[in-house]
């Protein structure tokens, strides 16, 4: 049996985890796909000890490498994808919505996949969590918790600017455990007037304001300079979260999480119930029918 494991869109914390015990378990019957869907177009695709994927188990990124490949969807360029796919007896995709679009277009061509949800922004719709998630919420909270004592130090306002893309999860998740002054997870939540009076008040309280804002609602300098000469003199200063989401080691939860959504991908690969995705719901890992 030959198995292919491909990571597509940004990487996410516990990738690697997930890879390395599909090694553990398949040995020399597994291959990587170096940069994801590019290099399933491409023929990049190598034995997995190629990357070494046991020295990097513990740490954030992607040992095969990822990529964004907009070509994909290109007739001519998907066909020969799914050329190169069908030499395997599985092929696992991790990544998000994008990707799981993409593996159910290839199943339609006849390939055996298994998705597997590896994105921060926790957006894929049919799993309760998404690998990388965990990690990228406990960024923003040592991100904030970091920050603040500065902020509060010359009563300044803080925005952390989180990764997302059009989901708040992020967001709204390290809101409720840090419960910063203000929190704007969607563009609803945009409300200058307020922002401007919270910020007024805590300043007149001796007392920093911070700001957690989602990514994608508004530049961040614009957002800085609006409110910046609404408030003068009081001081606001951005803090960009940005690539810490997606570079901090993962955590201790998300790389037992990560484990466990490997298992149920190999009890997949072995029963042979391809296509599969496996998700997360109600706090248990499924197998699920694309």
């Amino acid at each position: 049996m030959k198995i292919l494991v491909v990571a597509s869109g940004g990487d996410a914390p516990g990738m690697n985890k997930f890879i390395a015990k599909l090694y553990q378990h398949f040995g020399k019957n597994l291959y990587g796909c170096k940069g994801g869907f590019k290099g399933l177009y491409e023929n990049e695709i190598y034995p997995i000890k190629f990357f070494n994927p046991g020295l990097y188990a513990n740490s954030a990124g992607c040992c095969i490498k990822s990529s964004r490949f907009p070509k994909f969807k290109e007739k001519n360029i998907f066909k020969k994808a799914v050329e190169n796919a069908k030499l395997f007896d599985a092929v696992v995709v991790l990544g998000g919505n994008g990707s799981q679009k993409a593996v159910v277009e290839m199943e339609r061509e006849g390939v055996k996949a298994v998705f597997v949800p590896c994105t921060i922004d926790n957006d894929v719709e049919d799993s309760d969590y998404s690998i990388g998630f965990h990690t990228a919420v406990e960024s923003v909270c040592s991100a904030f918790r970091s920050v603040m004592p500065s902020m509060d130090a010359f009563t300044r306002s803080c925005v952390f600017v989180t990764m997302g893309r059009q989901s708040g999860k992020i967001a709204e998740t390290a809101g409720k455990i840090l419960n910063p002054d203000i929190l704007i997870a969607d563009k609803k939540q945009l409300k200058e007037k307020e922002i401007v009076e919270t910020i007024k008040n805590n300043f007149k309280k001796d007392l920093p304001t911070s700001i957690i804002l989602r990514e994608n609602i508004i530049d961040t300098d614009l957002f800085c300079k609006n409110i910046g000469e609404k408030i003068a003199p009081i001081q606001i200063r951005p803090f960009v979260v940005g690539y810490l989401q997606r570079g901090s080691k993962p955590t201790s939860r998300e790389l037992r999480i990560a484990y466990q959504f490997a298992l149920a991908t190999i009890k997949a690969i072995e029963i042979k119930k391809l296509p599969i995705a496996v998700v997360m719901l109600g706090g248990k890992i499924i197998l699920k029918r694309i």
